[in-house]
This record gives C-alpha cells, sequence and structure tokens, in this order.
C-alpha cells in the first residue's frame, strides 16, 4: 500500500497549531519547488506557501504570512506546513504540489496538480 503524501491534518479550536507533512518522491522533492494550496468550500484554490527545496527560501500568501511557515528536511525529503493562530477562514483541504524551480520566486507559483489526495484542515471558533 502506497503511504499517503500528505499527512497531520485534524480539527483544532481557533488558536491552535497543526502541522502538516509532505513527503513526495525524492525525483520530485528535488527538482521542484514545493508547497501547499488549499480548497475551501465555495471559494477559489488558494496558494498558501512554497519552497525552494535545497536552499529553503520560502514563500507566502498574505493571508498566512506570520502565522504558517513551511520548512523542509532534506534528508527526509519532506516538506512541512507549520500552522499557528488558526483562524476559522483557514479550514480547508490542503494539499501538498510543485511547480518548477524557476517559478518559486514569482507572483504566481501555478502549482501543478496535486500530489496526494490532500489532509483536511478544520478550525473551529
Amino acid at each position: 500500500q502506497v503511504p499517503p503524501v500528505e499527512s497531520g491534518g485534524g480539527s483544532v479550536q481557533a488558536g491552535g497549531s497543526l502541522t502538516l507533512s509532505c513527503t513526495p518522491s525524492a525525483y520530485i522533492y528535488n527538482n521542484n519547488c514545493l508547497g501547499w494550496f488549499r480548497l475551501a468550500a465555495g471559494l477559489e484554490r488558494e496558494d498558501v506557501a512554497a519552497i525552494y527545496t535545497g536552499i529553503g527560501r520560502t514563500y507566502y500568501a498574505d493571508s498566512v504570512k506570520g502565522r504558517f511557515t513551511i520548512s523542509q528536511d532534506i534528508d527526509k525529503n519532506t516538506v512541512y506546513l507549520q500552522m499557528n493562530s488558526l483562524k476559522p477562514e483557514d479550514t480547508a483541504r490542503y494539499f501538498c504540489a510543485n511547480t518548477p524551480k524557476s517559478r518559486c520566486d514569482s507572483d504566481s507559483w501555478g502549482f501543478r496538480a496535486p500530489l496526494g489526495q490532500g489532509t483536511q484542515v478544520t478550525v473551529t471558533s
């Protein structure tokens, strides 16, 4: 059985924290910019954060800046999304995705199709 790419979602109260993990294949990890986008009911997709794997340069959407931190563990080919001070509006399904490294430092990351099934994050007030 293939393990899920993303993990770490759950349900928390507003103000709480969660950490998501994304472990793609080594090839994808080493050759792409990785990040997260989220889908909430009735809303458009929102690209949340990205990381230029290797050098570790990070990028954030304004809506999560200062609250979310994207990081990496190179030895584990894993990207993390530490989410603090969660708000009900952060409720969504979060997906790990990749984009060419050339797009990491741009206004639009243009993530490709998600790498996995996503993980649900629910924040209650």
